[in-house]
């Protein structure tokens, strides 16, 4: 695990996130760095039918608190998109063609 890596954002930086990350504690498997505007979104596998229900607007250090893991993708470029199964896993990094 690589930790000593450092997110580019300040760290109260507002992020993007879900009620399951924070009120149910599910592991974070996807995590998007927007090319548009350079905010970051980070996600568990859980499914949703509307996004306005379920997202929450963390600070970055709050997010990193909750999992320290995702300092092993600080690193992660615009337009870019970090991917696992589960905390055991090491992430996957891939372009965001979406």
């Amino acid at each position: 695990m690589k930790l000593n890596k450092v997110f580019p954002d300040s760290l109260n930086t507002a992020v993007f996130t879900t009620k399951f990350v924070v009120h149910d504690r599910k592991e974070i498997t996807y995590i998007s760095h927007d090319f548009e505007d350079g905010s970051w979104e980070f996600y568990s596998d859980d499914n949703f039918d509307n996004y306005e229900d379920i997202v929450l607007i963390l600070s970055l250090d709050e997010i990193i608190q909750l999992d320290i893991s995702l300092l092993e993708v600080a690193d992660l470029p615009l337009g870019f998109v970090a991917t696992r199964r589960s905390k055991a896993d090491d992430w996957t990094i891939t372009k965001n063609e979406t």
